[in-house]
């Protein structure tokens, strides 16, 4: 007798995007590892191919892979479901994943830099962007403030 080895659905591994999704996730939460693709995004996907959500994205057929690649670089979807609204050079609602978000957002930050802008400085010197407090949080050595003090040992 000959032994085939058959995979399992769940054994396999699908590649979207440039992505190794492991084959026993459901599709919901196997698309939202893919950079630049959320739940709610995920979720869209979902509905408008008309794919069960809660399907191992390991029972995937080749044409449903390409279908969810095909829609994820362009996606139908309202515009509060995207994540480059009003882009900075073209003014238009985009949707970026993957390499292309990576790069646009490292992009956009050279260009705070480039201009000087408060952000581009909090950036430069490796501070929090978004008015965080700094008195306690990102230190970078472990030291505190004035008035906290070791317990010296006799």
């Amino acid at each position: 007798m000959e032994a085939k080895q058959t995979l399992k659905h769940e054994e396999r591994i699908i590649r979207i995007l440039s992505r190794d999704i492991e084959g026993n996730m459901t599709i919901y939460s196997g698309l939202t590892k893919i950079k630049g693709v959320s739940w709610a995004f995920a979720n869209a996907v979902c509905k408008i191919l008309k794919i069960d959500k809660k399907r191992k994205i390991g029972s995937l057929t080749d044409d449903e892979i390409k279908k969810i690649t095909e829609f994820i670089k362009n996606p139908k979807v309202p515009a509060y479901l995207t994540n480059r609204r009003g882009d900075f050079e073209t003014g238009e609602d985009k949707h970026l994943s993957s390499i292309d978000l990576e790069l646009r957002t490292e992009f956009d930050i050279k260009r705070l830099k480039k201009i000087k802008s408060y952000r581009g400085f909090r950036h430069m010197s490796n501070l929090p962007t978004r008015g965080q407090r700094t008195k306690a949080n990102f230190r970078k050595n472990k030291s505190k403030g004035v008035g906290i003090k070791k317990k010296v040992k006799r």
